[in-house]
């Protein structure tokens, strides 16, 4: 698969909702971290989602993997950024790295993704391409 050599990124301070009893991050906020980087990074890339599902398609989410590296807790601001890897199939990577205001890599959230046609519920062939056509910034998306 090919990725794009420079991430996009986002920083997001963690909210009080983000916090379990302890004061650290809770699982579910670090793949919302993820998710909010993912769409932020679409939507810079000029790709409306609505657009997409007003066609009938839409990604689609195949697998997560969460690494938990280092805590997020009360307070932090952590920076999420996004890239895109791309093979020749019916599914890409999407991957992120959470990163603490000090640097540490907080954890990882990886993605196995697909577009799926809405109306047949089957993923479709060349989501790289589908894609490419809907971004008016497609290097953001890791493609040329």
């Amino acid at each position: 698969m090919t990725e794009n050599a420079l991430p996009f990124r986002v920083r997001i301070p963690v909210r009080v909702s983000d916090l379990d009893l302890q004061q650290h991050v809770t699982g579910a906020a670090y793949q919302q971290f993820a998710d909010h980087a993912r769409f932020a990074c679409v939507g810079a890339a000029g790709v409306s989602v609505p657009d997409m599902l007003a066609d009938g398609i839409g990604p689609v989410n195949l697998e997560l993997t969460v690494r938990y590296l280092r805590e997020l807790r009360a307070g932090d601001t952590v920076e999420v950024d996004c890239r895109w890897e791309w093979g020749t199939g019916k599914t890409y990577r999407v991957e992120h790295e959470l990163r603490r205001d000090d640097g540490e890599l907080a954890a990882t959230v990886s993605y196995l993704s697909g577009m799926l046609d809405l109306t047949e519920r089957k993923l479709l062939h060349e989501p790289k391409r589908i894609w490419a056509e809907r971004a008016s910034e497609p290097g953001l998306l890791g493609l040329p």
